[in-house]
C-alpha cells in the first residue's frame, strides 16, 4: 500500500517533533531508531524513507532546536517589542530547567553535538553566531555577548545536574542576579 504525499509529510513532522523531544530528554544517542519510531505508533523500517540515517536526523534535530534556542534567547515578545532581560529570566527558569523537552538543545545536546561530525557542529555553530549577532546588536558588545550566552547554557546545565530543587534555584536566582548587575543594570544606567 502506497501512502499518499499528505501522510509521509505529516509523519516526518510526528518523527521530527517526537525525536527533538526524545533527543532532549534521554539524550540522542542513547535512542535508537526502533525507539524513535515506535514513539510514533511506527516500525524502524519506515525510518528510511524519511533520514538516510540517524546522523541526518540529528542534523535535521540540531538545525531545527538551534533555530528555536535563538528565538526563546532574542527576547521578543508578542508585539515584536525585544527585551533580552526577559528572556534571560525566561530562559533561566525553574520550567525551563525542569523541562528540556521544552527548551534548548544546548543544554541537553551540548555533548552529543560536539561528538558529533562537521556538519552538525557546523550547523550548530551557524546558529550561535546568529544568536551571537542578536545579542551582540543589544549589548553593544561581541565579547559580553559570548558570555551572556555561555553563562545561560552553563546555568542551565548546573541546574539539570543537581538533585534538589533548593540548589536548581539557588543557580537560577545567582545567575539571573548577576546577569542582571553585569549587563542589565548597566544599560538602564546609560540610558
Amino acid at each position: 500500500m502506497r501512502y499518499s504525499i499528505a501522510h509521509k509529510e505529516e509523519t516526518h513532522r510526528r518523527l521530527l517533533e517526537s525525536s527533538c523531544s526524545i533527543a532532549k530528554q534521554h539524550g540522542f544517542d542513547s535512542t535508537g531508531v526502533d525507539g524513535l519510531m515506535s514513539a510514533i505508533g511506527m516500525t524502524s523500517g519506515a525510518f528510511y524513507t524519511h533520514f538516510k540515517s540517524k546522523e541526518e536526523l540529528f542534523k535535521v534535530i540540531i538545525e531545527r532546536e538551534v533555530d528555536n534556542s535563538c528565538r526563546m534567547l532574542a527576547g521578543e515578545d508578542e508585539d515584536g517589542v525585544t527585551s533580552l532581560e526577559k528572556a534571560v529570566r525566561g530562559y533561566l527558569s525553574s520550567y525551563h530547567a525542569l523541562h528540556p523537552e521544552a527548551g534548548c538543545a544546548l543544554p541537553t545536546l551540548g555533548a552529543e553535538i560536539a561528538r558529533s561530525g562537521p556538519d552538525v557542529k557546523q550547523v550548530a555553530e551557524d546558529g550561535l553566531k546568529r544568536m551571537h549577532g542578536t545579542w551582540s546588536e543589544r549589548l553593544d558588545d561581541a565579547d559580553h555577548a559570548w558570555a551572556l550566552i555561555s553563562q545561560c547554557v552553563g546555568a542551565l546545565v548546573l541546574c539539570r545536574v543537581v538533585e534538589t530543587e533548593k540548589a536548581r534555584k539557588q543557580i537560577l536566582a545567582a545567575n539571573r542576579r548577576s546577569l542582571t548587575k553585569t549587563y542589565f543594570q548597566k544599560r538602564t544606567r546609560k540610558a
